[in-house]
């Protein structure tokens, strides 16, 4: 699944990026019947301690989403896609553009959101 991921994020930082851009949020979306998805949102402000920076969208991929099926709770989820995140900013094609801005969340839509990276 790791290498269709990979595909989808070079792609979406392959696009032109806003430039006042900030920070990035993946957002995670449980789609019922174990189905889910993931947004990149790239946002105008980033504070390491306030997480609403989240809010300020100035970019996104909504009309692309990831997206597959899997049977497991949210909580595995969460780490299966932060376990991608984290590879791709290792090797990923792309991933000096993403380690390039103040920081990267991740977190259900209407939940938490944890810091993967601050620069």
């Amino acid at each position: 699944m790791y290498e269709v991921f990979e595909k989808w994020l070079n792609d979406t930082l392959s696009q032109t990026l806003p430039a006042n851009l900030e920070a990035f949020c993946f957002n995670i979306y449980d789609d019922g019947d174990n189905t889910w998805s993931v947004e990149l949102v790239g946002c105008s402000s980033f504070d390491k301690d306030n997480a609403d920076w989240a809010c300020d969208e100035i970019f996104d991929n909504r009309d692309e989403p990831f997206a597959w099926e899997e049977k497991a709770p949210a909580s595995q989820i969460l780490a299966g896609v932060k376990v991608m995140i984290l590879q791709f900013m290792e090797s990923g094609e792309k991933a000096d553009v993403l380690k390039a801005y103040s920081g990267i969340g991740v977190g259900f839509v209407d939940d938490d959101l944890e810091l993967l990276y601050v620069k």
